[in-house]
């Protein structure tokens, strides 16, 4: 039995949240089959020290979960047609959150073929954050999801060394683009964007 990861590791300080993210599990209860993947990219958005975070100009509909205790999901669409998948950090009313962009695949590879909805070499079923979430069918039904519940939820996977880790800018921001949010597991076939 794999074992969640407990809500104070999502009450830490984001960008330890997101680094620490990099090789842990995500698991996905779909239709009885269990998806898994290994997180292997990440971005980090810090609410209203962060002009690139939905959250810089204050709560709203669309984001209020971001503003929820940290583990739970916040989900968006974008650009008409992706969904977007974000692990929420730190305490409630912080509105921080880490962006799910890469994820190895582990376990389920078949029915995340079949959700991608064509055929696709096997790195690019999740090497990015839409193609993340359609391979894991995380659509506005599972934003508000409690991480620690039975349907999406994260667990401890291999520590990935300090030297393994790359870090760079975010990927397709306007504003906040000189931070270096982004961390990703150096020479990882489903990282988004090398």
């Amino acid at each position: 039995m794999l074992s969640k990861l407990p809500r104070s590791f999502y009450l830490g300080s984001t960008l330890q949240v997101a680094r620490q993210l990099l090789g842990d599990l995500i698991v996905r209860n779909y239709h009885g089959t269990k998806l898994i993947g290994k997180i292997v990219e990440v971005e980090a958005y810090r609410g209203s020290i962060d002009p690139a975070s939905h959250a810089y100009r204050g709560k709203t509909k669309r984001n209020e979960v971001m503003f929820w205790e940290g583990g739970h999901l916040y989900v968006y669409f974008t650009y008409g047609m992706h969904f977007c998948a974000n692990v929420v950090t730190r305490q409630e009313g912080i509105a921080e959150a880490v962006l799910i962009r890469g994820v190895e695949p582990i376990r389920g590879m078949e029915v995340m073929r079949r959700l991608r909805g064509k055929r696709v070499r096997d790195e690019d079923l999740t090497n990015g954050p839409a193609k993340f979430c359609q391979a894991f069918a995380i659509k506005r039904t599972e934003n508000g999801i409690n991480l620690l519940g039975d349907q999406v939820y994260l667990v401890r996977g291999k520590r990935i060394q300090r030297s393994e880790v790359g870090v760079s800018t975010r990927i397709g921001i306007r504003t906040g683009v000189e931070k270096k949010w982004r961390f990703f597991v150096k020479g990882n076939r489903w990282v988004s964007r090398k």
